[in-house]
């Protein structure tokens, strides 16, 4: 598995620009809309519970409990971005994401931030 099946982020060519900071460079806050947010909670299936069961005894990492938090990960970022685009923002400011155990059946994770309308700088 290369390096690209462990990523994450937003398509470079979406309408909806996602920053984990405060501002834009370059662009000024015209309206806050609110916060958003974008939630997914995913149980992990037999066969990597098994196979996660055998490797943390010999030790090295869990690729695939990894991907599959990835793929938890960018699909709480789609449901964001949606969101954020009903509610007519064109940026999403100061994203987090929060992770957590769900009952012990699977694992939440919650992309979340504030939906704004930037604007270019003149």
């Amino acid at each position: 598995m290369g390096i690209e099946d462990f990523g994450g982020g937003t398509d470079p060519r979406s309408d909806v620009l996602v920053v984990t900071t405060n501002d834009v460079p370059g662009y000024r806050v015209q309206q806050v809309i609110g916060e958003v947010f974008g939630l997914t909670v995913r149980s992990r299936h037999l066969g990597s519970q098994i196979g996660a069961g055998l490797k943390s005894m010999i030790g090295g990492e869990l690729k695939g409990l990894t991907k599959t938090l990835v793929e938890t990960r960018n699909q709480a970022m789609e449901r964001l971005i949606e969101q954020a685009r009903a509610r007519g923002a064109n940026a999403v400011l100061m994203m987090r994401f929060d992770v957590a155990e769900a009952a012990d059946v699977g694992t939440e994770v919650c992309a979340y931030g504030t939906a704004a309308v930037i604007v270019q700088e003149s």
